[in-house]
């Protein structure tokens, strides 16, 4: 049971980077933005939009691959932390 809450985890986070990500594709809400959140728009690529006009506007495929392995390496670290292996 517990491998399978943590399956469902790991999904929703890979879901949820993906949807960060500029290779989001899908329109699955309407244009007001999920939920009425305007900022949450169909098209995805966030992370593109919280960076442009800045400096860091071309580097933003490198930022979100930097963010996306710091978040899975802490739900590694978490799941271990909660799940020490048997001895």
């Amino acid at each position: 049971m517990k491998r399978l809450i943590w399956m469902m985890i790991a999904i929703a986070v890979a879901a949820i980077l993906y949807y960060l990500s500029r290779f989001w594709t899908l329109s699955l809400w309407p244009r007001s933005g999920l939920f009425g959140i305007e900022e949450l728009r169909p098209q995805g690529s966030l992370v593109g939009q919280w960076v442009r006009g800045t400096d860091f506007a071309p580097f933003e495929l490198l930022i979100w691959a930097i963010g996306a392995f710091l978040i899975l390496t802490l739900l590694q670290k978490l799941y271990d932390l909660l799940n020490p292996p048997p001895e």
